[in-house]
C-alpha cells in the first residue's frame, strides 16, 4: 500500500483553500492513501468557530473530498471538526475516511489536552471508543495526536484487528522528541506499522513541529520519499511510503503481544494490597 503523507499547514479558518491544497497534494503523487493532519480542514486555533466550520464541513466538505477520492482512486483521511449528531450542537475533534467508492466514516479523539496553552475541551466532545476502519481492504487504526500517550488507544484498536496504526496530529515543536519515542514504541507494542502525520506552521503563538514519519512492526523507521508539491513553504513536505499491512500478520506470531493481552485475566488487587 502506497501511503502519501502530507506535512502541511492549513490556512486558519478557511474550509475551501483548505480542500484545494488538499486536492492539489492527492493529485501531486499517486498513493493508495493520502493522509492529512489533526484539524486540517480548519486550523488549530479556531474557538467556538469550530461549530460553523463543521456544519460546512458536514454540508459540502465531504461532497468535494468524495469527488477527489473517486476522481484519483485514492482513500483520504483529514483531520476535521465533525458535528456529534447524536448530541446536539456538540462538535467532535475527527479523523475523516473518506473512499473512492464514496463511503465516508470517521474516528472521533478520545483524549483531549487540557492543559498549559491547550483547551480543546472547551470546544470538542471526545469519544470512548476506537474501531479500526476499513480502507481498501485493509483495517486501519485511527488516533489523533494526544491519543498516543495512552496505549491503551492502540491496543483497542491492534485487539480490533487494525492492520496499521494512523496517527494524525497538530501538535507543537516542543512535543517532538516524545512522539519520536513514542510512536515506535507502538508499533513495537502492537507488532503493526504506525503512520504518523504532523503539521507544521504557526497559529496564535503554537509553533507546530512537523516530524512525519512511519514506522514498521518492529518500530524500525521506513524510508520516505520526497514528492515535490507546487507553492510549499520551506517547513512543509509531502511524503509517500510504502506500508504492507500484511506484515502485522507474519509478525505477530513471532511476538504474541496481543494474543498475551487478550487472554491474560485482569490483575487484582492483593489481599490487603
Amino acid at each position: 500500500m502506497r501511503l502519501l503523507l502530507g506535512q502541511l499547514a492549513p490556512v486558519r479558518g478557511d474550509l475551501d483553500r483548505n480542500l484545494a491544497r488538499l486536492e492539489t497534494a492527492v493529485r501531486a503523487g499517486r498513493s493508495d492513501l493520502a493522509i492529512f493532519p489533526e484539524l486540517f480542514l480548519s486550523g488549530y486555533t479556531l474557538g467556538d468557530r469550530f461549530h460553523a466550520i463543521a456544519a460546512t464541513v458536514a454540508e459540502r466538505g465531504t461532497e468535494t473530498l468524495r469527488r477527489v477520492a473517486r476522481e484519483t482512486e485514492t482513500a483520504i483521511v483529514v483531520g476535521a471538526p465533525l458535528v456529534v449528531y447524536d448530541r446536539r450542537g456538540e462538535v467532535a475533534n475527527a479523523a475523516l475516511v473518506v473512499l473512492p467508492s464514496g463511503a465516508v466514516t470517521s474516528q472521533s479523539k478520545r483524549y483531549l489536552p487540557n492543559f498549559g496553552p491547550f483547551e480543546e475541551g472547551l470546544a470538542f466532545t471526545p469519544t470512548d471508543t476506537s474501531r479500526p476502519v476499513e480502507v481498501l481492504g485493509h483495517r486501519v487504526g485511527l488516533e489523533i495526536c494526544y491519543d498516543v500517550f495512552f496505549p491503551e488507544v492502540s491496543r483497542d484498536l491492534a485487539l480490533g484487528g487494525a492492520e496499521l496504526l494512523v496517527n494524525i496530529s497538530a501538535s507543537p515543536v516542543t512535543s517532538r522528541r516524545l512522539f519520536e519515542r513514542l510512536l515506535p514504541a507502538r508499533a513495537i507494542e502492537n507488532a503493526c506499522p504506525v503512520v504518523y502525520v504532523n503539521r507544521v506552521g504557526v497559529e496564535d503563538g503554537f509553533v507546530f513541529g512537523g516530524g512525519t514519519g512511519a514506522w514498521d512492526s518492529r518500530g524500525e523507521p521506513l524510508p520516505l520519499e520526497t514528492v515535490a508539491l507546487d507553492g510549499a513553504a520551506s517547513e512543509e513536505g509531502l511524503f509517500a511510503v510504502e506500508i504492507d499491512p500484511r506484515a502485522a500478520a507474519r509478525w505477530r506470531p513471532f511476538r504474541p503481544i496481543l494474543r498475551d493481552a487478550a487472554t491474560r485475566p485482569a490483575s487484582r488487587p492483593s489481599p490487603g494490597g
